[in-house]
């Protein structure tokens, strides 16, 4: 998610700037996740979902210097600087940056559009905020409707400027070129979203996709860009319904194969492997796709390929929730949801890279916690009989299955 954003490098709300765990890319990587939100310092590293922040007297050892955000009426046009890469207003528009801020924002308003209507009567609150020197933000929540506990659907965008030894750190080089750096300008952008139903049987969503630039170093104009998108979309439910799961694996397997036939079963096992609460010797759900740090295809087919993962958002879910939402349950089937749910904030709060930087770093606590569910339960040694639905959730996510 990245959850608290970007994570924005891990499915969190955070753009994570944290080596990949796929050996076989590598592109410039950073050792901090950087927000997709605002802060009120400059030398703030917060989570995208909201723009009050509060900041303490911990400051990472690099810090990024980002601008004080002001809160808008209205979501602009665009969030992109007006003077972007120095290019005409119609080579702005046709920009990888430009594209997928449309995309993103696109995504929020579709997604929020069949949440709103498969809810029948909730309807999400949002904040507006920009900068003065370009980039912004919308933030969406929902909560306490009739179908969802809680939703937020946030896209971002953020120009900021990295000091000289963050950029050494992140590209592992120290030559003499590299020692006579200047600071490092960068731009991020990203949309993320977590789904918390109230029917036990409807699953929860998360999804996150997100792009990354760096600039050239100020005194090395000639240093080429680096880029890269990251992202993905998964499920958790408490209880397992087969065609739903499958479903959903499908739908993934499909906007994969249309680019490259080994990203589903890649990006699956990855899912897998990064959703793993280590404590407990499981997963937190029943996976999806997830995939950091990609740079190594053609720019254009990957900001194809996220387009296309946020397309199917909708259809990979809401059709879950529809035959799913008024199912009847009884107390016993909202404890198991709501120990599973315990489960969810044990992941974010303990292993998610995006979450437990914030905290580490003094962030707002509101804003960190955004993407946890409103209850939770733990009991104390709780082990389902084997056999039971409550079982064959938990050994799914013990033991990853291939759905399809």
């Amino acid at each position: 998610m990245f959850t608290a954003a970007a994570a924005i490098s891990t499915p969190s709300p955070y753009l994570s700037l944290h080596p990949s765990s796929s050996p076989s890319i590598s592109p410039l990587r950073f050792p901090y996740s950087l927000p997709l939100c605002p802060s009120t310092k400059p030398l703030s590293l917060i989570p995208l979902h909201h723009h009050h922040h509060r900041r303490r007297s911990l400051i990472p050892p690099f810090a990024v210097a980002i601008e004080k955000e002001t809160p808008e009426n209205e979501a602009p046009t665009t969030f992109l600087r007006d003077s972007d890469d120095n290019e005409t207003t119609s080579k702005k528009s046709d920009s990888v940056r430009a594209r997928f801020e449309r995309m993103i924002r696109e995504a929020q308003e579709t997604v929020c559009a069949a949440i709103e209507e498969a809810d029948g009567g909730g309807r999400f609150v949002e904040d507006v905020w920009s900068r003065p020197g370009g980039g912004g933000g919308i933030s969406r929540v929902l909560q306490n409707g009739k179908v969802w506990e809680k939703a937020g659907v946030n896209v971002s965008v953020v120009y900021g400027v990295m000091p000289p030894e963050a950029y050494r750190a992140a590209k592992g080089g120290s030559g003499a070129e590299q020692q006579k750096l200047g600071p490092v300008p960068f731009f991020a952008a990203g949309i993320s979203s977590v789904l918390h139903p109230h029917n036990p049987f409807a699953p929860t969503l998360h999804f996150n996709y997100r792009y990354f630039e760096t600039d050239a170093p100020k005194d090395a104009p000639g240093a080429p860009r680096q880029w890269w998108f990251g992202g993905g979309t998964d499920l958790t439910p408490a209880y397992i319904h087969e065609e739903d799961v499958k479903h959903f694996h499908q739908v993934q397997k499909i906007a994969c194969d249309k680019f490259d036939p080994s990203f589903y079963p890649r990006f699956k096992k990855w899912c897998d492997d990064y959703f793993y609460i280590k404590h407990r010797g499981e997963r937190r759900g029943l996976g999806g796709i997830f995939f950091d740090d990609l740079n190594d295809y053609d720019q254009e087919m990957l900001l194809s390929f996220a387009t296309e993962c946020a397309n199917s958002i909708v259809p990979a879910y809401i059709p879950i929730i529809e035959r799913r939402k008024d199912t009847p349950y009884a107390e016993a089937h909202k404890a198991w949801q709501q120990i599973r749910r315990g489960r969810y904030v044990e992941f974010n709060l303990v292993y998610d890279r995006g979450t437990t930087f914030g905290l580490k770093t003094g962030g707002r606590i509101e804003s960190i916690l955004v993407s946890l569910p409103l209850t939770a339960r733990w009991e104390y040694d709780h082990k389902p009989e084997e056999g039971t639905e409550e079982w064959k959730l938990l050994d799914a996510c013990i033991n990853p299955k291939e759905w399809i």
